[in-house]
């Protein structure tokens, strides 16, 4: 119907000039005092003809209309599926149509590849810097005081953020190195939480955990980065407490701190890209990436997670391990 009321105001100065070429006989006919039936017969036939005329051609504009809407899922192709013009301005629309189209694949061109240049550039960057990195620790393995202790804990951070940048390069790369089998669970969290002893001691903060003999269709590495975020976060706004980590029926792990919790209005927000809300402008070092990339991570992965959480009251970060569209590999 739509296409209908555009394609009559389309053509409304054919319909105005035939209605006015009516008029004009009539007039003519009247003045000349002939028969009213002399204008009235041909009037009709003309009319009859203008309609089947317009239904015609509505037709065929309808039949380019479509052919335009299925173009629409081939860019690429636009040029290439064009219909035959009808007319001068139908010639110029299709050669600017051209045109746009070449430059815009030119522009994605470019981008393509100033975007692999990034990637290579950064990708060389992560792994050089991982030298000096491993320098240090073993620098600090020989050292057992408050000051080693805490540049180790720091060094650690360091090593996180490296990793975190890598993790974020991956996730929109054309090819994944996703490994999807079944995983013991317990043994990827004792992984995750090793990594993170260091400051649960340092920080006295309670690990409250019971191993938990269930198997995991996902992909291991992965998801130790997302659960090593979650326990980033938690120990990172936890002045003091505890951190349990357990497991739910359907497959909900639940990692949960004592921490100073998320404002209810940043609460919809923790998972976009770059918002660090309330607890992110006290702590002027949030990046607002982690989450992003727990989010992006667990969609690939086929689970799910989400947040709840009360000020002064704690955080509860759910990751569902759920098993659709995943393959075994």
């Amino acid at each position: 119907m739509k296409l209908w009321l555009k394609y009559m105001k389309q053509r409304r100065m054919v319909i105005l000039a035939w209605l006015v070429f009516v008029c004009v006989f009539t007039v003519s006919f009247a003045l000349y005092q002939l028969p009213m039936m002399a204008v009235g017969y041909p009037a009709l036939l003309c009319l009859f003809l203008g309609i089947l005329f317009l239904f015609l051609d509505f037709h065929r504009v309808k039949q380019k209309h479509e052919l335009a809407m299925r173009m629409e899922q081939f860019s690429d192709l636009v040029t290439e599926s064009l219909p035959a013009a009808d007319g001068v301005v139908e010639e110029d629309y299709q050669t600017l149509i051209r045109m746009l189209q070449s430059e815009h694949t030119k522009t994605i061109s470019h981008n393509q590849q100033t975007y692999a240049e990034m990637v290579d550039y950064y990708t060389i960057w992560v792994h050089q810097i991982k030298t000096p990195i491993a320098s240090m620790r073993l620098a600090l393995q020989n050292e057992d005081t408050p000051l080693s202790r805490q540049l180790t804990n720091d060094l650690f951070r360091i090593e996180q953020y490296v990793e975190m940048v890598l993790t974020y390069l991956r996730l929109n790369s054309e090819s994944t190195d996703y490994v999807i089998k079944e995983y013991d669970l317990d043994g990827i969290i004792r992984q995750s939480v090793k990594k993170y002893a260091g400051e649960f001691i340092s920080r006295k903060i309670s690990l409250v955990y019971e191993p938990i003999h269930q198997s995991v269709l996902t992909d291991e590495k992965w998801l130790s980065f997302v659960i090593e975020q979650v326990l980033s976060n938690a120990l990172k706004y936890t002045p003091s407490g505890t951190i349990s980590i357990t497991m739910k029926p359907g497959e909900e792990l639940c990692i949960r701190d004592t921490g100073i919790g998320i404002a209810a209005e940043d609460l919809p927000r923790i998972f976009q890209r770059g918002y660090t809300g309330y607890n992110g402008r006290m702590d002027k070092k949030a990046s607002g990436i982690g989450l992003y990339l727990c989010k992006c991570i667990c969609m690939r992965l086929g689970h799910g997670i989400e947040a709840r959480s009360k000020l002064d009251e704690g955080t509860c970060i759910s990751i569902y391990l759920s098993r659709k569209h995943l393959e075994v590999e």
